[in-house]
Order: structure tokens, then C-alpha cells, then sequence
């Protein structure tokens, strides 16, 4: 795997933030995996789980400004991601800025990477 290295350090951090359960699964059941018959099997699986876990722009704001999440989050907080949001996407911006996100965006930029 070229730039095995970042992908892992890339990966760690991610396990840093607070992400949904099903990606920190797969990030840890890839990193286990590494120099093993899995190994790859492992990837494939990370990849797709991390192209499923970010969040575009226009489904942050559907969720946030849903009954649920108001509900979940409270309005406030809701309010305050759909205008963090909106800000952004009018700059231009296609994804969520969570940590999660950002962390999952980032081990992406590697993605030609895992499979060789």
C-alpha cells in the first residue's frame, strides 16, 4: 500500500474524533488487519464505510433543520449548524467541517493508495 504511513496516521486521528460507531469499526478492523490475507478485504470495507460516513453540505442542512434533529440537538443547536452550513456552502463548501468529517475527507485523499 503506497503511503501506508499517512493513511494510518491519517486513520488514528480520525479514531480521535467522535464518529459514528460503524466507522470505528471499520477504521479499527482495517488498521488490525494491516500485513495480513485481510488486509485488503479490510480496506475495501473502510473505504466504503468512510465514502458513506461524510456528510455533503445540502444533507447537513436537510438533517439539521429536520424535527429530529431539533428534537435530538435542541433548536438552538440545530439553528446554529444550519447557518454554520449555509455560510459555508456559499463559500463554496461540499462537505460537513465536523472533525469526523474532516478527519474521514482526509484519509479519502488516500484512497488510490489502498488498494495497490
Amino acid at each position: 500500500m503506497n503511503n501506508q504511513s499517512i493513511i494510518i496516521e491519517k486513520t488514528k486521528k480520525l479514531l480521535d474524533t467522535r464518529c459514528y460507531e460503524g466507522l470505528r469499526t471499520a477504521a479499527n478492523e482495517f488498521l488490525d488487519a494491516l500485513g495480513t490475507e485481510r488486509e485488503k478485504e479490510a480496506a475495501k470495507n473502510y473505504l466504503a464505510v468512510l465514502e458513506d460516513s461524510v456528510v455533503d453540505i445540502d444533507g447537513l442542512i436537510n438533517f439539521f433543520s429536520s424535527e429530529r434533529a431539533i428534537e435530538r440537538f435542541g433548536a438552538e443547536m440545530a439553528n446554529n449548524i444550519v447557518s454554520h452550513a449555509k455560510e459555508r456552502k456559499a463559500q463554496g463548501a461540499k462537505y460537513c467541517d465536523c472533525p469526523a468529517c474532516t478527519a474521514a475527507l482526509e484519509v479519502l485523499n488516500y484512497k488510490d493508495d489502498f488498494l495497490v
